[in-house]
């Protein structure tokens, strides 16, 4: 009588998610602290209460002066507020500062984070949702947006003169609203989800004309910024292009900016100590962000992710993450990074396979960054929607394909998708 060992499957290889390793979450640095916050029972007190609807003072501070020193520009505390991550603040920032009904379109720069359309949508703007295709050079097709808000307005006011109705707020009206934008422009612009491009400063000031132009709201995701290496393996450390300027600072520091402002960074904890944490910040001109933080969860139950805040608080103010950063995520995601274009240099660049450059073109050095690599195909392969199902079954690799990342609702984004063969 004989046994025989079944064949031991192969681990499924996970690519498509934007998640950070386990082993890289900041877990040591939360954990003190927890203890120096817990450890003070007036600091105890403090952070088991309800909190100030803005956030914890203190991380505001901290956060200001972090931000301070990635960017340059200085950053004052009072255009910051704390909130649970990017995701609830992209919800919280459309319940404020949008109407369902005034609103007229929501632009999303594709390829898109698509997992950003469910919430627009939960907020009212099914059917609304339109897609604005990236540029090669400048990271964003600035004239396509241009035309799309012209045709918008167009169709809006034309709208309200056939029928009468005011071109103002229907819904969101009052003084819990003394700004509503007839706009929204959504993008990631450091080191993108999906595509890991990077506007240009040069993108980044057109940008916030055009939205100043039509009173749109720019609303960022700046959650990759802080994870950036040089391109070449064999370069120094500090061979790194500065970090853009955040569309926020562009906005202020133009002359013009209004009271609200035309912009609102969007940032997050989840990729620098794990998405668990679920603290955030946004900064905006000081009446935005006072706005913002008297959406209706906040007034009712204080800022969110209060409790965690403090630990964050903790770990910004002894350098802690800081140095997490520079010495535990960045070395691992560079020497990853590194690994997988070795492979795709050696075993797709033959088949005619393209990597979209990261880096935007006014940098002054080759920098990488962020968490994903996007690659072309060619035409004579099959299609990434083919070839991912492929990886997937015979390779036990799962990869995103461009179907993914268009914008749920707009037939353009999904031709636009099929034209570059689901790449």
């Amino acid at each position: 009588m004989s046994s025989t060992i079944p064949p031991t499957e192969p681990s499924l290889i996970n690519l498509q998610l934007g998640w950070p390793s386990p082993r890289l979450f900041a877990a040591s640095g939360l954990l003190d602290g927890a203890t120096r916050v817990l450890t003070s029972d007036s600091e105890t007190a403090a952070a088991l209460i309800y909190g100030p609807h803005v956030g914890h003072p203190p991380l505001r501070k901290s956060v200001a002066q972090w931000l301070s020193s990635v960017y340059g520009p200085s950053v004052e505390y009072e255009r910051i507020c704390i909130t649970n991550g990017a995701s609830g603040n992209l919800a919280n920032v459309l319940q404020k500062f949008t109407d369902p009904l005034y609103t007229r379109r929501i632009f999303m720069v594709e390829p898109t984070y698509f997992l950003a359309c469910p919430i627009f949508e939960d907020n009212g703007f099914r059917g609304k949702l339109r897609g604005v295709p990236e540029d090669g050079d400048e990271g964003v097709d600035i004239a396509f947006l241009r035309r799309a808000l012209e045709v918008a307005e167009k169709e809006a006011r034309d709208i309200a003169r056939s029928t009468g109705r005011a071109d103002a707020p229907a819904v969101k009206v009052g003084k819990p609203y003394p700004k509503i934008y007839r706009y929204v422009i959504y993008l990631v612009p450091t080191f993108s989800n999906p595509s890991g491009k990077t506007l240009s400063v040069k993108m980044r000031e057109e940008l916030v004309r055009l939205a100043r132009e039509h009173d749109a709201l720019v609303i960022s995701d700046d959650v990759y910024d802080f994870l950036s290496w040089p391109e070449g393996p064999s370069a120094p450390d500090d061979a790194v292009a500065d970090v853009p300027p955040c569309l926020v600072d562009v906005d202020g520091e133009m002359p013009g900016c209004s009271q609200f402002g035309n912009t609102v960074s969007n940032g997050s904890f989840s990729k620098v100590i794990g998405p668990g944490v679920r603290v955030g910040w946004a900064e905006g001109t000081p009446a935005f962000v006072k706005e913002l933080a008297e959406v209706g969860s906040s007034s009712s139950g204080g800022a969110p992710s209060h409790l965690t805040s403090t630990f964050v608080d903790k770990m910004l103010r002894s350098d802690n993450l800081q140095s997490h950063i520079k010495n535990v995520l960045v070395p691992t995601y560079r020497e990853r990074y590194y690994a997988l274009m070795r492979s795709v240099e050696d075993v797709l660049v033959p088949l005619g396979v393209s990597v979209e450059a990261n880096a935007p073109k006014d940098a002054s050095t080759a920098t990488a960054g962020g968490f994903f690599t996007y690659l072309q195909l060619p035409g004579d392969l099959p299609s990434a929607k083919v070839v991912a199902a492929f990886a997937l079954r015979e390779k036990q690799l799962r990869v995103a394909f461009g179907h993914m990342f268009t914008v749920i609702g707009d037939e353009g984004s999904l031709a636009r998708a099929e034209a570059e063969g689901g790449a």
